[in-house]
């Protein structure tokens, strides 16, 4: 997937992942586009795809994820969020960000204008589960680290309320595993 140094080492196992907005530009941060990311995600959970966590902050977001092919289907959750964020971004004229999409797309990627996502997700291999507990911890503290809230549960973009048995989870994830 990319030029990225990582590789998916076991594909069909759970690994953690992350995907980054071009040159750390924040996007995530009206709820519409939140919710192409979202929207996505539950349309991959439907074909055979296992979330056990997630967060989304505002240029980037953290998954926790297995699949028969996970390399794959991160792939086209990446072409087809890119497409649509792209032309929210084209309708509602956010010139700035989409302009900085131009500028900072790799020269290599002359079959576009505009380049949305980092090349590669970043795929770390779960290989215990110390491993998970460890990430799904990091994951639902991203915001609290970052001062943006003072509890995991507090930020709506996350999967820390399906941990701590909340039923107002924004998706539905494997919290036994």
């Amino acid at each position: 997937m990319g030029r990225s140094r990582y590789s998916f080492i076991q594909p069909d196992k759970p690994h953690f992942l992350t995907l980054t907005v071009l040159h750390w530009i924040p996007v995530f941060t009206r709820q519409n586009t939140v919710c192409i990311l979202l929207d996505s995600l539950r349309w991959l959970v439907k074909d055979n795809f296992r979330l056990y966590a997630y967060v989304i902050l505002e240029n980037h977001l953290h998954l926790l994820a297995q699949s028969p092919q996970l390399d794959k289907d991160i792939a086209r959750y990446k072409s087809y969020t890119a497409k649509q964020l792209i032309n929210y971004l084209k309708q509602r004229k956010v010139s700035t960000i989409l302009d900085q999409l131009a500028f900072y797309k790799k020269k290599h990627k002359a079959d576009r204008a505009l380049q949305f996502w980092q090349e590669g997700v970043h795929p770390e291999l779960i290989i215990d589960e110390a491993m998970m507990v460890q990430k799904i911890d990091y994951i639902h503290q991203n915001p609290v680290k970052r001062g943006y809230v003072d509890l995991p549960v507090h930020w709506r973009y996350s999967s820390a309320r399906n941990y701590a048995g909340q039923r107002n989870g924004l998706l539905d994830v494997i919290t036994v595993w």
